[in-house]
């Protein structure tokens, strides 16, 4: 049963790339901060249409991308602290 109280899920997209240590490195950060925060957590491939699109927009220097609430928030390593704020 859920709690009417909870906020609800934060939206976090990551746009990876296959052979990428960040992007499975940003993968498992937020598996571990999903036991403690609402994440809502969709991937999405680079070399999809929609993973090009986002890159197009966003020009992110490294991967992965990662938004949040469909806003950039960062690219290259996670930065874990920063995102549980």
């Amino acid at each position: 049963m859920s709690n009417p109280l909870a906020p609800p899920p934060v939206p976090v997209t990551l746009v990876h790339t296959a052979a990428c240590h960040f992007c499975d490195d940003a993968r498992s950060a937020l598996d571990a901060l999903a036991l403690d925060f609402a994440l809502d957590v969709t991937e999405i491939d680079l070399e999809s249409a929609d993973g090009a699109a986002l890159v197009a927009l966003h020009r992110p220097a490294l991967n992965p991308l990662v938004l949040v609430d469909g806003a950039y928030f960062s690219a290259g390593r996670l930065p874990r602290r920063k995102l549980a704020k």
